[in-house]
């Protein structure tokens, strides 16, 4: 088993040692910039939006997750952040070219910086990870399907809230535990 552990360890830290920084900054960048955000994914990459969603909220973030009863209208000034492995997905594509139409801005995390939604997308960041296509110029992976895509845009959100949380400094753990679930 730690065999295991240490290949997928090292797999998904070299993904992340090709992914662009200033794609994570120009990210951060929007994030800040926003009114609101909206975060979309679908199957485990929705997963991971959600968990990234968590994060902003604790750090005082007002963000919502498309698809969730409580989520409102998107609006001019608002930001669609999209977690897409293939950047094809065909729902996420509908809330790109929704959101494109109305004049909202758009981010994409995917590993394929010129797919659909890439297309209509502001902002990319591209992670050079494994998805469950297995095409020939995605690395080598152990995991199945697109395990090493997930993992990686996990990690790499949570690099930006730590980005993000540096540059307020009035952000310290007590604050945000305030904004934690109490109802446990």
């Amino acid at each position: 088993m730690k065999k295991i552990t240490d290949v997928i360890a090292n797999e998904v830290s070299e993904v992340l040692r090709h992914v662009n920084p200033s794609e994570t900054e120009e990210l951060a960048d929007s994030l800040q910039k926003a009114n609101r955000i909206f975060v979309a994914g679908t199957g485990r990459s929705g997963l991971i939006g959600k968990t990234f969603a968590m994060r902003l909220m604790h750090s005082g973030y007002q963000i919502y997750v498309v698809g969730e009863t409580i989520t409102p209208s998107i609006e001019s000034n608002d930001l669609l952040l999209i977690i897409s492995g293939s950047g094809s997905t065909s729902s996420l594509k509908e809330y790109a070219t929704k959101s494109k139409d109305v004049g909202f801005k758009v981010a994409l995390v995917t590993t394929n910086k010129n797919s659909a939604i890439g297309q209509l997308s502001n902002c990319i960041v591209q992670i050079p990870a494994a998805t469950k296509k297995r095409l020939d110029q995605e690395p080598d992976t152990i995991q199945p399907l697109g395990s090493q895509f997930d993992q990686s845009a996990h990690l790499l959100l949570d690099a930006v809230v730590v980005y993000l949380l540096q540059q307020q400094d009035e952000k310290n753990n007590a604050k945000l535990n305030q904004k934690h679930a109490n109802l446990e």
